[in-house]
């Protein structure tokens, strides 16, 4: 055999081998590899070990459970929430090392849009996720409805569920800040490893915008402050309703690497850039064959129509819906910029589009590696109140 051959081959082989032989390091967790034995360490923060620390979980004595486990002391649910005054700020976790969160889980009392989450990797001293917290979790419009997501899980009553993976080189913090003027209850849990991260690894974001009303005949924009190398991997949109008639026929542009003009990336309409069709309807036929037409909601794995809130007749008239579109198995890739708009469109009387002055809420989330470029202040109380 030639020498050379034989040399490429046992390289080759000598590769493979270290690949196969390669520690798994714990992140990577799906049916593929939950078999994977690892030396990542599981940790956990909530109101019952504020730290995450080994052995001190449920060693409270003081809490909001206090009362409630007067008969039974220590280890008994002294301690599984925390109240968040109103105009304070909150440190939610607080971790140092190397690793990632996998998973969170809270429930917030009080108004949704007036707790605000924000996250921080690192050393960087602005948040690279600041939104409110219910939009984060895809409930802008302050009610329940459920959301069966890979990324975003919401359950009765109001468990808010988040499964993004954030990984942390240094240290990571989160926070929820009350801008309410009532103080309000939170549970929560922060899951997490600590573990070597990847170098190809990039910071986990996620930003909020709303217009209310959108400027006649200008596009929405959804974010347009990314700077650097990494992917686009979903948006949330709140849509609020203010004229009767269609609101979706608005086309998403993904403007990308120096992009003016005119886009790489572009869809065909808002209710097909979420994975759906015709407006969302359903006609049905009764027993004595009267048609009905109406949204229908559905909620999948990436995409879904999570929530129609329909006008009652009185006050509350304008219709409001919540829709999610999660690019993990097509993530939008970037090199160095990365802008998104979508534009809102109905129809006119004689067939003509008709551009919409309506109410657009976005949290859009995203990867990316080094530093974040700046975010736009977040809007004021008065401005996120859903109205």
């Amino acid at each position: 055999m030639n020498k050379l051959l034989l040399l490429c081959l046992m390289l080759g082989i000598t590769g493979l081998s270290a690949r196969a032989q390669q520690k798994f390091n714990g992140l990577d967790n799906n049916m593929g590899s939950i078999f994977r034995t690892s030396d990542a360490v599981s940790r956990s923060i909530s109101p019952e070990n504020f730290n995450g620390e080994k052995g001190k979980g449920g060693m409270a004595t003081e809490g909001t459970g206090k009362n409630a486990a007067r008969d039974l002391g220590q280890t008994w649910k002294v301690s599984p929430s925390v109240v968040i005054k109103k105009h304070t700020t909150y440190t939610v976790a607080e971790i140092n090392g190397e690793g990632a969160i996998q998973h969170i889980w809270m429930t917030p009392t009080g108004n949704w849009r007036y707790s605000i989450i924000r996250m921080y990797w690192d050393d960087e001293a602005t948040p690279s996720v600041e939104a409110p917290v219910g939009d984060f979790f895809c409930m802008a419009w302050g009610k329940y409805a459920q959301i069966n997501s890979m990324a975003v899980t919401v359950n009765p009553g109001s468990a808010f569920n988040c499964y993004w993976p954030m990984p942390f080189r240094k240290k990571c913090r989160i926070t929820m800040e009350n801008i309410d003027n009532e103080d309000m209850v939170l549970y929560y849990q922060v899951d997490y490893t600590l573990t070597k991260v990847p170098e190809d690894a990039g910071y986990f974001h996620a930003q909020f915008r709303r217009v209310n009303p959108l400027p006649y005949k200008k596009d929405f924009v959804l974010v347009d402050s990314i700077k650097g190398k990494g992917q686009y991997v979903g948006t949330y949109l709140a849509y609020g309703s203010n004229k009767n008639g269609w609101w979706g026929e608005g086309e998403i542009k993904f403007f990308m690497d120096g992009d003016s003009k005119y886009p790489t990336i572009i869809g065909t309409g808002t209710e097909d850039y979420f994975c759906g069709s015709y407006n969302f309807e359903t006609r049905k036929r009764d027993d004595q064959g009267k048609e009905t037409r109406g949204y229908t909601e559905f909620s999948g794995p990436y995409t879904g129509l999570a929530q129609v809130i329909k006008g009652d007749g009185l006050y509350n008239v304008a219709q409001r819906f919540g829709l999610y579109r999660w690019h993990i198995a097509d993530p939008i890739r970037f090199e160095k910029s990365l802008k998104v708009t979508l534009q809102a469109l109905g129809w006119r009387g004689d067939g003509r589009y008709l551009p919409l002055q309506d109410d657009l809420a976005s949290t859009v989330f995203w990867y990316q590696q080094g530093p974040h470029g700046p975010f736009p202040k977040l809007p004021g109380k008065d401005e996120l109140e859903v109205n």
